[in-house]
């Protein structure tokens, strides 16, 4: 639990780093924010490497995880759609409901709500002794599908934010041979594994997709350049490592500095909101960015309306498995309710498209939420669950 809140409070202190750091640096500021990219993106390598390593899963019995795919990619779909609806008929004017690209950046912005915390929910959930329910094992697979739904519906979403361009399908052969590799070659080279050793692969991995950025603006120019997330990359490595489980102290610790500082480093990245004037705003590069700031009341309440949006929407799976309890159902649901690393890398590749405004502070802030509530919703499946079993042990 202490890990949750740190999440949650490093993302805050972050995010009002933001507002203080620019006037501190002045001119150097861009070059501060380099660097503290830079290493927001190796912190985000590391941790999908790790998520890639939590995916296990039997190649013999692959038809049988058709039904848990779509179940997973419904349970992510639905509340960034919910989201996505809300940011644009809520917190947007009339006039904007038709908008094309007012569509495309919410629909980007919004999908920070679709990925499940799988290291966070399967460390809890492990601590309260239920990894031998069917709902711990079925939460293993949803949660780890919805995330990989999440990175490779990422794709797509980019190529509608950037437009149809040669590039692109050199991107999607990209993501293509990725996933043909992360299938064919899951759980089989046997590599180091400590903290160190991945930290090394995440640098590796985010300086070969920078490399590539680079290397094709340099040849065709700004619009020209190919532009590979970490994301892929990443979760596709963890995958075809022979996952070696360690639990070492040590190990945890280290993973967990590094989470502390990537969510630290997504709230530093927002751009600045405070004291902006009327014409910063009209001249935003985006229509999310262009929109009014917002009373801080006004913004606390639809924190609350979009963190409910979001976890109704994650109760999809009571849909399914009706071979089990409804208990059963609903613990499994409400696990899916945890947010974290995934989502919050999905909010600094918004940034990227120059996406800001009240929307932006809403999604780092229910992101936080969600984060706090986390101890609350593991504790509610532990009671749901021990309602669901008690009665067959005795």
């Amino acid at each position: 639990m202490k890990k949750i809140l740190s999440f949650s409070a490093v993302l805050i202190l972050g995010l009002i780093a933001s507002q203080i750091l620019p006037s501190v640096f002045g001119a150097n500021y861009e070059a501060f924010r380099t660097v503290t990219n830079t290493l927001l993106y190796i912190c985000l390598s590391f941790i999908m490497i790790n998520v890639g390593r939590e995916f296990e899963l039997d190649k013999s019995k692959w038809r049988s995880y058709a039904g848990d795919y779509f179940i997973a990619m419904a349970t992510a779909a639905m509340p960034w759609l919910l989201i996505a609806l809300y940011y644009v008929l809520v917190l947007l004017p009339p006039d904007l409901w038709s908008n094309g690209e007012a569509w495309k950046e919410n629909l980007l912005l919004s999908r920070f709500a679709a990925p499940t915390s799988a290291g966070i929910l399967f460390t809890m959930l492990a601590a309260l002794k239920l990894s031998d329910t069917w709902m711990y094992r079925k939460i293993q697979v949803l949660a780890i599908f919805d995330d990989l739904d999440t990175i490779i519906l990422m794709i797509p979403l980019q190529i509608m934010m950037i437009g149809m361009r040669w590039q692109l399908f050199a991107i999607i052969l990209i993501v293509i041979i990725l996933l043909w590799l992360g299938w064919k070659k899951l759980d089989t080279y046997t590599m180091p594994q400590g903290w160190q050793y991945i930290l090394f692969y995440a640098v590796v991995i985010f300086g070969l997709t920078h490399g590539i950025y680079l290397a094709t603006t340099h040849l065709f120019g700004h619009d020209g350049g190919i532009h590979i997330e970490v994301l892929l990359p990443a979760f596709v490595w963890g995958m075809i490592l022979k996952t070696k489980h360690s639990e070492s102290k040590h190990e945890h610790h280290a993973a967990d500095t590094i989470s502390v500082l990537f969510m630290f480093l997504v709230g530093l990245s927002m751009p600045l909101f405070v004291g902006l004037d009327s014409t910063t705003v009209a001249n935003a590069e985006s229509i999310t960015a262009s929109q009014p700031m917002m009373s801080w009341g006004e913004i606390a309440l639809h924190v609350l309306a979009v963190s409910l949006l979001s976890n109704i929407g994650k109760l999809f799976p009571m849909l399914f498995y009706r071979d089990h309890k409804l208990v059963e159902r609903l613990a499994l649901s409400i696990g899916m309710f945890t947010r974290g690393e995934v989502g919050a890398g999905v909010i600094f590749i918004a940034l990227g498209y120059n996406l800001g405004g009240p929307a932006l502070i809403i999604s780092v802030l229910t992101l936080a939420l969600n984060l706090v509530l986390t101890g609350i919703f593991v504790i509610w499946v532990k009671k749901l669950a021990l309602k669901a079993y008690q009665p067959a042990e005795g």
